[in-house]
């Protein structure tokens, strides 16, 4: 609680507080630190709560102009519709469905070829 005051140091200060106020102001002297020490960490913990909510907005923000720029990007580029699109091969197109059906034939051809080798006369 006290960080490096161990028992030791604890009872000395007490003495000390003992023979400076004496027994019968001991007691609100005690109560005063204990409301200034609560008052302390709750005005300790609204500033750090306001400064990790400020963390969290300037991250907030920085995660925003990144996704605008993102968008920004991805607008300037040019349309997937354009002439690349032209090189590329759709699968489900008649060209690529008889360029299937010829390697089957292919195929087919060279496996009726090795039997034909494979037998002799």
């Amino acid at each position: 609680m006290f960080g490096s005051i161990g028992v030791p140091e604890l009872l000395i200060i007490f003495a000390i507080a003992l023979l400076i106020f004496g027994p019968k102001k001991l007691p609100e002297v005690g109560k005063s630190i204990g409301r200034a020490l609560r008052e302390f960490r709750k005005t300790s913990d609204e500033i750090k709560g306001k400064i990790e909510e400020e963390i969290q907005a300037e991250e907030f923000k920085d995660l925003q102009r990144d996704i605008d720029n993102i968008g920004r990007a991805d607008s300037s580029r040019p349309s997937s519709t354009g002439s690349d699109s032209k090189n590329t091969k759709n699968p489900y197109s008649d060209n690529h469905k008889s360029e299937k059906n010829s390697l089957k034939e292919n195929k087919k051809q060279e496996t009726k070829n090795h039997e034909e080798g494979n037998k002799k006369p």
